[in-house]
């Protein structure tokens, strides 16, 4: 019995790593701790001091006549008929571990019918979580980026009435977060994965020289704290975020027929066989494309050779796909 759990382990150590890995990567650059993670925030504002550029009708006016009454001033919404202001929602991100004083980056985007933010300047906003307290509060002047370059085809139209305020809010309360559940921690993968998860749990057992970490899905690695960092954590996470682990490229091809781009990840093999496409006819035999070896790489490289264009690679590529030839996963954007 002892034997053949021996066998059976080597027989899964062989499957992780028998493969060839494209590179190393830190846990720290594919994964995260769980209750680590960004939490959204958003509000209603007001910007103003915009020329003429602002909503129409009377919803900015009632709003700033009752923002005026909290400064002691009683103003009738009918005497602050102006397109200077303008109605917007405000949204933000804030990072796990942001502390009271630090500050996020804001976007504003408008409601009504505003024209333009531009120069405009965003007044005092709240910004709410999901449980619906403040987490910060929003204010400054409004970027919609630069002026529109008539003429130019390489530029992209600008969308005046979305805004930017880079470090536009300040965090006013942590958003609450836990990351140690008992004695263990858990990392999720941001691309769930059965191999990388089962890598994970190995690079960590074999780093620490015991076995205190448990791939427990294709998405998730639960790892145990040893004795040695029980008053230590954030020590522990830091080593946990060095280590490396081997990754390999997943077998995808990408088509972008807009720009006329295919990307593969992988050493992407093609099966035997026979195409008339146009004015090429093109044969794979013996998994051998002339000298070398029948890959999607060197597929792509003969066809350029021969004069086919960006339009006749793509659509060879998407006839070998749907013929069953091709072993990977095909996605066309």
């Amino acid at each position: 019995m002892r034997r053949n759990t021996l066998s059976m382990f080597l027989f899964i150590t062989l499957i992780i790593y028998s493969s060839i890995f494209a590179v190393n990567v830190r846990i720290k650059d594919f994964a995260k701790f769980r209750g680590a993670r960004d939490n959204q925030l958003f509000g209603v504002g007001i910007v103003v001091g915009l020329n003429g550029t602002g909503d129409s009708g009377t919803l900015n006016s009632t709003l700033l006549s009752n923002m005026l009454k909290n400064f002691g001033v009683t103003v009738n919404p009918n005497d602050l008929k102006t397109r200077n202001v303008a109605l917007v929602m405000v949204v933000a991100d804030i990072p796990p571990f942001y502390k009271p004083g630090m500050r996020l980056d804001v976007e504003v985007a408008s409601i009504n019918d505003a024209k333009s933010l531009r120069n405009g300047i965003l007044l005092q906003t709240p910004l709410y979580g999901a449980d619906g307290n403040v987490y910060a509060v929003a204010q400054g002047p409004v970027s919609v980026g630069g002026e529109d370059a008539k003429g130019s085809v390489n530029l992209q139209k600008r969308f005046p009435v979305v805004g930017y305020i880079p470090e536009g809010a300040l965090v006013e309360r942590e958003i609450p977060f836990s990351i140690v559940d008992g004695n263990s921690v858990t990392i999720l993968l941001n691309k769930p994965d059965f191999t990388t998860a089962a890598r994970t749990a190995l690079a960590i057992n074999t780093k620490f020289g015991t076995n205190i970490a448990k791939a427990l899905d294709s998405a998730s690695v639960k790892v145990n704290i040893p004795n040695v960092f029980s008053d230590d954590v954030i020590s522990f996470l830091a080593l946990l975020e060095e280590i490396e682990v081997p990754m390999d490229v997943a077998a995808q091809v990408v088509i972008n027929e807009r720009t006329g781009t295919v990307v593969f990840g992988g050493d992407i093999g093609i099966a035997d066989f026979v195409l008339s496409y146009g004015n090429f006819v093109i044969t794979i035999t013996n998994g051998q494309i002339g000298d070398k070896k029948a890959t999607i790489g060197n597929l792509i490289t003969a066809l350029k050779s021969l004069g086919a264009t960006p339009q006749d690679i793509i659509a060879i590529v998407q006839e070998l796909y749907k013929a069953g030839v091709i072993f990977a996963q095909l996605k066309i954007m």
